[in-house]
């Protein structure tokens, strides 16, 4: 491949479609500050070991999606494939478990070494939320609300619906995986050779394998809802409460799990039909054991990412680019003015264009090329009346404006 083409898996976002991922970001961001989720930002790159701590030895990510580096100074680094990890080392390093609960709001890049597919990408955009320091179920509902909030405010919530689990409490925890050991223990020569290599050490896992033998055994797999002590199902209860009392319609998917020990209780997806097979748009749930995992001390948390990238795939809202005053110069002695006059339009804060050179028909031309909604005009008889011929585009109507009434008169089309 050539060295002038983007790298497999990454791509360049124009301006167009960069509309639609500011769009995500800034109106998610808007309803996260108004749940008290204020924005932080993390390095792109960690300490391997952040990520293998987390994410297990022996999790797909880990050993086959994660971007690692040595450095110069022999120390590993790996550039980060999600943000939760992130966040809980800085609770840590940077001394923050005095001041819980926290409420972080995040956005920026993500890397992972998948196979690339219609929004999936190699280096991804997401935003994401995390509550941490809240032990009781309404941070659950909480955080499932503020997604259900955002999606309402992108215009997309009707698109997607929300699934709903509970990974019950460590001991229910431990229950399950006794169950789900020795029913796949009976079949461990129909696992695939990736599932059976994760039944000692994380048989949860196989529920998510995409293998299709491994497919037809989960369909037969062991509930977590069986196997739930009382604590968990009140828990849960509570949340499906909180919920209701909302007005937040879910669905119940007893197979909704998350892999590794430090997730309890709630698991979720936002979850839509529009993007094939790539359906979920919003993932998260609780993860009490996260930072104790990290070495911290035991610190309750919940929270969620969604992909930018499928989100702006939804929209049906994208912004239009605003539309510029275009200053057309007539003759020599009106560029100076022509140049001048267009930074005080731009300090008083429209978008205007002066163009960079040709005679007045090629400037005009420009101005439909980019989409002017107005133009104003400086010749020699507007210099000599100090004034401008201000040119409506879309009627084609013009007239004569003083150049000390001109930034109240182009008001009008903002």
């Amino acid at each position: 491949m050539s060295a002038l083409q983007p790298v497999r898996g990454t791509r360049d976002i124009l301006p167009e479609e960069m509309r639609g991922h500011r769009a995500v970001v800034d109106r998610s961001r808007a309803v996260a500050e108004r749940y008290g989720y204020l924005e932080m930002a993390t390095p792109v790159f960690e300490f391997t070991e952040v990520f293998k701590r987390t994410l297990g030895d022996t999790s797909d990510i880990v050993t086959k999606e994660m971007y690692t580096f040595k450095m110069h100074e022999g120390e590993e680094i790996t550039l980060r494939p999600e943000n939760t990890a992130g966040v809980a080392r800085a609770l840590m390093s940077g001394g923050l478990a005095q001041q819980l609960p926290l409420k972080f709001f995040y956005a920026g890049p993500m890397f992972r070494h998948e196979r690339p597919q219609k929004g999936r990408q190699r280096q991804f955009q997401q935003i994401g939320v995390e509550l941490l320091g809240v032990a009781q179920p309404l941070g659950d509902v909480e955080i499932i609300a503020l997604g259900a909030h955002i999606l309402e405010e992108l215009g997309v919530y009707a698109a997607t619906r929300l699934e709903l689990n509970t990974l019950g409490d460590p001991e229910s925890r431990q229950a399950y995986r006794a169950a789900l050991v020795e029913y796949f223990g009976d079949h461990v020569a129909a696992l695939s050779e990736d599932s059976r290599a994760r039944l000692e050490r994380n048989p949860l896992r196989i529920l998510d394998s995409k293998d299709e033998g491994d497919r037809r055994l989960v369909a037969d797999a062991p509930l977590f809802a069986d196997h739930l002590n009382a604590a968990s199902r009140d828990f849960f209860a509570e949340v499906r409460e909180g919920l209701d009392a909302l007005g937040i319609s879910y669905e119940l998917n007893p197979r909704l799990v998350r892999g590794l020990d430090y997730y309890t209780h709630t698991a979720f997806e936002f979850t839509t039909d529009r993007l094939g097979a790539q359906g979920a748009v919003m993932a998260g749930g609780r993860y009490d054991g996260l930072v104790e995992t990290m070495g911290g001390p035991a610190t309750p948390g919940v929270g969620w990412a969604a992909g930018v990238e499928r989100l702006a795939m939804l929209l049906q809202d994208v912004p239009a680019a605003p539309r510029p005053v275009a200053v057309i110069p007539i003759g020599g002695a009106a560029a100076g003015p022509a140049l001048k006059l267009t930074q005080r339009l731009r300090h008083a804060g429209f978008a205007a264009d002066l163009g960079y050179g040709g005679n007045p028909g090629k400037r005009m031309k420009r101005a439909n090329k980019i989409g002017a909604r107005v133009a104003v005009i400086l010749g020699e008889e507007e210099l000599a009346a100090d004034a401008a011929t201000v040119r409506d585009l879309d009627t084609g109507e013009q007239e004569r404006v003083s150049l000390d009434g001109l930034t109240e008169h182009l008001a009008r089309y903002r």
